[in-house]
């Protein structure tokens, strides 16, 4: 079943915030090249789940205005 924009936006979030985490343990344990990989990909995913949740808010804003 496909993803409403919500649930594909909430799940960049989800994947952002569990990246994060992941980096941090990573760090904590002294491995700081898979923490720099990991906290790029946790900028990945928050750059992504912040422009779909600006496209959402972006449609929601222009429906109100119509």
């Amino acid at each position: 079943m496909p993803q409403s924009k919500y649930d594909n936006a909430a799940d960049l979030h989800i994947h952002a915030a569990h990246a994060h985490t992941a980096a941090a343990a990573a760090h904590h344990r002294g491995d700081h090249e898979a923490a720099e990989e990991l906290s790029s990909k946790a900028q990945d995913y928050s750059m992504m789940a912040t422009d779909k949740t600006a496209e959402i808010a972006k449609q929601a804003y222009s429906h109100l205005k119509a």
